[in-house]
């Protein structure tokens, strides 16, 4: 799969792959996905399993893990496994997904996607996409894979490894989509220290505060606003294009901007790197978060 076209520089388009499960049609993000692969035959149950977990494949040489999505989607078994595997990579691992067929791949702008009603913690739908008179809910799959095992996601047990510090003059702005990953990020940086934080669940309500900030304040918005933290996968502006968009303001160039993502990999950094972002961390390192944040701000 190659994923080198997708969001080079911030240009607010993505590529989705829209698949069948359970005959309602879905969405992933490309750039999550290494390759898509018919059902193997050489499917290794597992003892005691989880019931999301069908079992284990071997694919190029690698052992993955197969997430029965059918049953997450229904919590209930369908009785047999579709005939195609996601095989996916992001919080550092590599998982597959079981699904009943591939549809297409589309690309689409990141303001097509509609935030769902649903915006609970518990929620998997991240957006809601209108194509071909046809809705597509785009999946939140690192949930799905935390909810499962939570050691590879951001999780409660993380929290605790974050030393105090006195940091409650810094002002910090948050962008992500997830209402999990906010309040998880909320307390972590709370309990660093941190006590003045504004948050967003659209990096477009970000940029119209940044922009608002810098008519109002000019050079002077550093005194509201010392940092910004985005996710990439965001309805309405993905993170790239906000980062993009901050870098090329004159006024607001100088904001350190950290992308904090489930997309940071060897091979997709460069993209962070092309709109000019400050750092880049991947989700489940979440004490490393906070000294970027000291170390990009002199703390």
């Amino acid at each position: 799969m190659n994923n080198n076209i997708l969001l080079e520089s911030g240009t607010g388009e993505l590529e989705i792959i829209e698949f069948i499960a359970n005959g309602n049609h879905y969405a992933i993000n490309v750039v999550k996905v290494k390759e898509v692969i018919e059902m193997p035959s050489n499917l290794t149950k597992l003892p005691d399993p989880k019931p999301e977990i069908a079992g284990l494949i071997l694919c190029r040489d690698e052992i993955l893990t197969l997430i029965d999505l059918k049953y997450i989607l229904t919590k209930r078994s369908a009785g047999k496994l579709g005939s195609k595997v996601i095989v996916c990579e992001f919080n550092k691992i590599k998982v597959s997904f079981n699904i009943d067929d591939i549809v297409g791949v589309h690309r689409i702008r990141w303001d097509e996607i509609r935030k769902p009603d649903d915006l609970s913690e518990n929620s998997l739908a991240v957006g809601n996409i209108l194509l071909n008179g046809k809705v597509l809910i785009m999946l939140d799959f690192e949930k799905i894979v935390t909810d499962i095992c939570p050691s590879v996601g951001i999780s409660e047990d993380r929290l605790i490894q974050v030393d105090y510090k006195d940091r409650s003059s810094i002002k910090l702005v948050m962008a992500d989509d997830s209402a999990l990953i906010r309040r998880l990020l909320k307390d972590t940086l709370t309990k660093a220290g941190f006590k003045n934080l504004r948050i967003f669940d659209d990096g477009k309500q970000a940029l119209d505060f940044f922009e608002e900030l810098a008519r109002n304040k000019g050079e002077n918005f550093i005194e509201e606003a010392q940092l910004l933290i985005t996710d990439i996968e965001m309805p309405q502006m993905d993170g790239l294009t906000l980062t993009r968009k901050i870098k090329e303001n004159e006024t607001l160039k100088k904001l350190p901007v950290v992308i904090f993502s489930s997309l940071i990999t060897g091979e997709l950094k460069h993209k962070g790197e092309s709109v000019g972002a400050n750092a880049q961390l991947s989700k489940p390192e979440v004490s490393d978060l906070v000294d970027t944040i000291d170390k990009l701000l002199g703390v």
